[in-house]
């Protein structure tokens, strides 16, 4: 009995340990990844700048080409919303709308997922010479949720290699393009 109450009393302490901690962690994640494409911000900008483009390049749609996209708003710019639902839970269900765009220097999006909360992301793009720096972005504010804080630490893991892929897409069918 004994050993029951301090296997008990030890894990409320390892609990309490844990949420103690979160509130020392970040109270927003950010991921950004970088790639240079040969080709002017003109070329990619409007592969950025539309939700249905987006579609030639994104990362997660091959996880289920089953997923349900439709769209709504203007073709591009800002008022482009993308609603998707997918039963894959690495696609989940959610939107993303253009909430701010300058042309050939930036795109600004706003993401929501619903019950697991909302995010920004952001398209960079800076010429350099005959090529071009794209980076992509993403922050979400975590809250005072203990839980949104431990996956907030591994974000960039989980979030970084999707962005990775989007932009190599992005750079192939650009470059192939020109």
């Amino acid at each position: 009995m004994k050993l029951i109450k301090r296997v008990f009393l030890g894990l409320i302490l390892l609990v309490l340990a844990l949420v103690g901690i979160a509130y020392l962690l970040p109270s927003k994640a950010d991921v950004s990844r970088s790639i240079t494409i040969n080709a002017s911000p003109e070329a990619i900008f409007p592969y950025v700048n539309s939700m249905q483009q987006t579609e030639q390049w994104s990362p997660w749609l091959h996880r289920d080409p089953e997923t349900k996209l439709t769209y709504s708003g203007p073709e591009s710019g800002v008022g482009n919303i993308l609603n998707w639902s997918s039963d894959d839970p690495q696609v989940g269900t959610g939107s993303q709308e253009i909430v701010a765009s300058v042309e050939n220097q930036s795109v600004q999006t706003a993401l929501d997922f619903g019950p697991m909360g909302t995010a920004s992301a952001v398209f960079l793009l800076q010429p350099d010479g005959d090529q071009t720096l794209v980076t992509w972005g993403f922050e979400s504010e975590l809250g005072m949720n203990p839980m949104s804080r431990w996956m907030g630490v591994m974000m960039d893991r989980w979030l970084g290699p999707d962005y990775e892929r989007g932009l190599m897409n992005l750079k192939v069918l650009v470059e192939g393009q020109g």
